[in-house]
């Protein structure tokens, strides 16, 4: 049986890896300690219902033996009310394991980088750009996390032309990854005066935050420029260089960062920002490679994919992936979000389940 058969060999994964980090000569070596222990807590939560699992059988089996020798008509009565209960503990069981048996992302419990920037439709966009960046920062506060904005470069009429914000709490690329690509919105922009609906975008990008030891940059590949800051902040703005532009040589990414008054802390987060766009980029060059043998009903990867409509005029959101409607735009610009997400999740859950 296949089911069995990957149960077994997830088992012994989990040994091989428990003996691995009881050896000296691994525990030396800090990085490899980090992700053999992440691939052991994957992979416990499995084997603990594989042995649950295999003691139900082995119950089973018991019971079985029981009813078919027929010696105490009683006891063979209780073994067939226990067994008629061991059956379905058994199929519960299959399921919950099944669940669990579903690739998961291995950045899905990471912190993460939220860059958000205006698209297509001049003012009107920087305008949705900062709604967004709103709609974002309220979702966190409900969520209860921490969040950070690395940078922010802000556009007339309190638009944002492009953001960006580091948030924090433990598994939040698994809940996020899903806003990733273009949200478009549909309504009368304030320097309107006919009353016409407008439609303008921008962009969103969700990018699991990595640690230094996961994902190491070469000090020859970057070139660090240190200039003064822009816009309000005072004295120290106008007479203290502390904002960090750091620029990478293969891939020409430029990362800029001015939000603190510390060279160095705006150093350190711009460093994280590149980290990060530069393992996303990884990532999104691997999972290309297999787009095409199945792309994802919710998580293309494709940047330019339009996944969303606010709709103001009809107070309507619609996620185009999963054919979702809600009619509650109000709600959700306020970081109602958890509706759409844990949809998206379903969504996303069942289509691994069939593959």
């Amino acid at each position: 049986m296949d089911f069995i058969k990957k149960l077994q060999e997830i088992k012994e994964k989990y040994e091989l890896i428990n003996e691995k980090l009881s050896d000296p000569e691994i525990q030396s070596n800090q990085k490899t300690v980090i992700q053999l222990s992440r691939e052991r807590s994957e992979l416990e939560q499995i084997v603990n219902k594989y042995d649950e699992y295999n003691y139900i059988i082995s119950n089973i089996k018991g019971n079985e033996e029981i009813i078919a020798a027929k010696e105490d008509a009683e006891i063979c009565e209780m073994a067939q009310l226990e067994l008629e209960e061991l059956d379905e503990k058994k199929q519960n069981l299959e399921e919950a394991i099944k669940f669990l048996l579903i690739p998961k992302d291995p950045n899905d419990e990471k912190d993460v980088i939220l860059e958000i920037r205006a698209g297509t439709g001049g003012e009107e966009a920087s305008l949705f750009a900062g709604d967004l960046l709103r709609m974002y920062t309220r979702f966190i506060e409900l969520k209860g996390w921490q969040h950070e904005l690395m940078d922010l470069s802000e556009a007339g009429m309190g638009g944002v032309k492009e953001a960006v914000m580091a948030i924090r709490g433990g598994g939040i690329y698994g809940i996020m990854k899903y806003e990733s690509g273009v949200h478009r919105v549909q309504r009368v922009p304030a320097t309107e005066g006919s009353g016409r609906v407008h439609t303008s975008a921008a962009s969103v990008v969700v990018m699991p935050e990595v640690e230094d030891l996961e994902f190491e940059i070469d000090p020859n590949d970057i070139r660090i420029d240190v200039f003064r800051s822009g816009g309000a902040g005072g004295q120290n703005v106008n007479k203290v260089e502390t904002a960090i532009r750091i620029t990478h040589y293969p891939t020409g990414l430029v990362v800029q960062c001015q939000d603190e008054r510390s060279q160095l802390k705006n150093r350190i987060k711009a460093m994280k920002v590149l980290q990060s766009r530069l393992f996303d980029m990884k990532q999104r060059e691997q999972n290309s490679e297999t787009a095409a043998a199945r792309k994802s009903i919710v998580k293309s990867g494709d940047r330019s994919d339009k996944i969303r409509t606010y709709n103001y005029p009809q107070n309507r959101v619609t996620d185009h992936r999963i054919g979702l409607t809600l009619y509650n735009l109000t709600n959700i610009m306020e970081g109602d979000l958890a509706e759409i997400i844990e949809k998206l999740q379903i969504a996303d859950t069942t289509e691994k389940l069939k593959n």
